[in-house]
């Protein structure tokens, strides 16, 4: 499988929610479910920035919810990879514009990997966590010989 050959250590993922209708929220809970497994991969959700690996975000950017996307951003230790799941994390979404959202996780903290959808399905986010998997192995690859 694709995720075996990441096996140096499980990947710890933070999620956090910058806003969201929760519709990517509930397809993130659904990949993690029995039918889907990505823990049998070793992939651990954390809700400690401390001991993360994948910083994974849903829905736009609120005001209320910007300095905080960009405190945890701060605490994850290097390396790390920012996945942004969903058009409204991507882009700002259907939610674009609104006097209360400052559209796309990408104005505040560097993103990595987009995983498009309204809502993106658990299989698209499996793709994206596998290609953020690749982008923190040549992350601790470069690190490495810094």
């Amino acid at each position: 499988m694709f995720f075996e050959k990441f096996a140096k250590k499980s990947p710890w993922v933070l999620h956090y929610n910058a806003g969201s209708c929760n519709g990517c929220d509930i397809e993130i809970l659904a990949a993690l479910s029995p039918r889907y497994d990505l823990e049998r991969f070793g992939v651990i959700n954390t809700g400690n920035p401390k001991q993360t690996d994948i910083f994974l975000v849903t829905g736009p950017v609120t005001y209320r919810s910007r300095e905080r996307i960009v405190e945890l951003y701060a605490q994850i230790p290097e390396p790390k990879v920012v996945v942004a799941i969903g058009a409204c994390a991507s882009t700002g979404g259907v939610f674009r514009d609104m006097y209360n959202v400052e559209n796309g996780v990408d104005s505040y903290i560097p993103v990595d990997v987009y995983v498009a959808g309204c809502a993106s399905s658990p299989q698209q986010i499996i793709d994206g966590l596998a290609k953020a998997l690749e982008i923190l192995e040549q992350k601790s690859k470069n690190n490495d010989k810094n």
